[in-house]
């Protein structure tokens, strides 16, 4: 049984793996130098693998448009966490749950993980084809595969492909989305890549632009549309960065004019704000910043919302400030992207309906999940179903 997988993020390198414990003979295929580079990059600020959280909240952070019902419990449960972690640990890495519930490696690295994980993948007999631009495939008694080499075009019969090609994000790593013409080609469904986990631009007046670029939103609620998070925001000079925003991406996309809705004192009402202010001397804003333990930054935005005649509107500004959106930073940017093969194009078995033994996994389709673990977690999620999905697919032509 011959597997090529095409791709060797985290999604590819499990489905080799499982393709390779069911007995396939796999060779993993990768445009750049070596494997895992983005997987890498996402490592930078500590490896978070998965997050510890009930089950229903944990599925509910992933999203996209056609998901079939069930689909992320159905592929998450075949991979649970404890899987994940006992995976881990079986790859040699030592791992811990944070009190945020983020699950890493114990030194928070990603190169010693996959530096195990390909040396495993090595013993059990995968074979590494580094150099190799994936250009496209036809099909013929076996697939087809078409590549360009640094020394020109090459082709590789295969009776079976698992295509794990990753989204836009970070085209340096090899993540440029330039497999969507190939797929497309075959006539696969394919919306359009878009940025997620990303900034998002927005007009500072020149006053927050001199006094707050730079400066954290600590402590903060952001509201886009019914979805509220709690997080931290960075004021950049084009716009926002930081968790919070990114954990608001989907809903800021379906908006015909997207804007969030801050919250800088969360855990006070208004009538509490209103109390905390008692009878404030006339400058309100002063008294604001020191009782209500606004931030320079808070405040410098507050501050060009008004004038505020009273402390009520004060209060209610500080506890509803939208902010109207302009755009997402560039895809290139951005942590993940969404868009991706639409899933009406695949059975449950992540095979593509019009090219059968070509499977798919990871971010290349359209899904969309928030950082946190979410994200690693899925790729491993799909490449273990695609990794078995391809195995049993051949045997079953035998």
């Amino acid at each position: 049984m011959k597997i090529a997988v095409i791709g060797g993020g985290p999604a590819g390198l499990r489905a080799a793996e499982v393709a390779a414990e069911r007995g396939a003979e796999v060779t993993i295929f990768d445009a750049k130098a070596s494997v895992g580079r983005k997987f890498l990059v996402a490592g930078r600020g500590g490896l978070n693998l998965t997050k510890t959280e009930p089950a229903e909240r944990f599925l509910s952070r992933y999203s996209g448009p056609e998901t079939p019902p069930e689909l992320w419990h159905s592929l998450i449960s075949e991979f649970d966490g404890d899987a994940l972690q006992h995976w881990a640990r079986g790859v040699g890495v030592e791992i811990f749950t944070a009190s945020t519930g983020r699950v890493y490696p114990r030194d928070l690295k990603a190169a010693p993980l996959l530096r195990r994980w390909v040396q495993r993948l090595r013993e059990m007999g995968v074979k590494f084809v580094t150099h190799h631009r994936f250009t496209g495939l036809h099909a013929g008694p076996t697939w087809t595969l078409e590549f360009q080499t640094p020394t020109g075009p090459r082709e590789q019969q295969t009776d079976a492909a698992i295509l794990a090609l990753g989204g836009g994000s970070w085209p340096e790593t090899g993540s440029d989305g330039a497999w969507t013409s190939a797929l497309e080609t075959l006539g696969v469904s394919i919306h359009p890549l878009a940025p997620s986990n990303c900034g998002w631009e927005l007009e500072w007046p020149i006053t927050v632009s001199a006094k707050a670029e730079g400066s954290p939103l600590k402590s903060i609620a952001v509201r886009a549309g019914d979805l509220e998070v709690r997080g931290e925001l960075l004021i950049t000079k084009y716009g926002l960065e930081g968790g919070a925003i990114y954990a608001l991406g989907t809903a800021l996309r379906a908006m015909s004019e997207p804007e969030i809705a801050i919250d800088f004192k969360p855990t006070f009402s208004v009538a509490q704000l209103i109390a905390k202010l008692g009878t404030a001397p006339r400058d309100t804003l002063a008294e604001a910043r020191q009782r209500w333990r606004l931030s320079d930054a808070a405040l410098a935005i507050v501050a060009g919302r008004g004038p505020f005649p009273d402390a009520e509107s004060l209060a209610r500004e500080t506890k509803n400030c939208i902010l109207r959106l302009t755009r997402p930073r560039p895809i290139a940017e951005a942590i993940s992207s969404a868009g991706g093969v639409r899933w009406s194009e695949l059975d449950d078995s992540l095979m593509l309906r019009r090219a059968p033994g070509i499977f798919v996994a990871g971010e290349m389709i359209d899904w969309d999940a928030p950082t946190g673990g979410y994200l690693i977690h899925a790729c491993l999620a799909m490449g273990t179903r695609a990794g078995a999905s391809a195995a049993r697919w051949i045997a079953a032509q035998a």
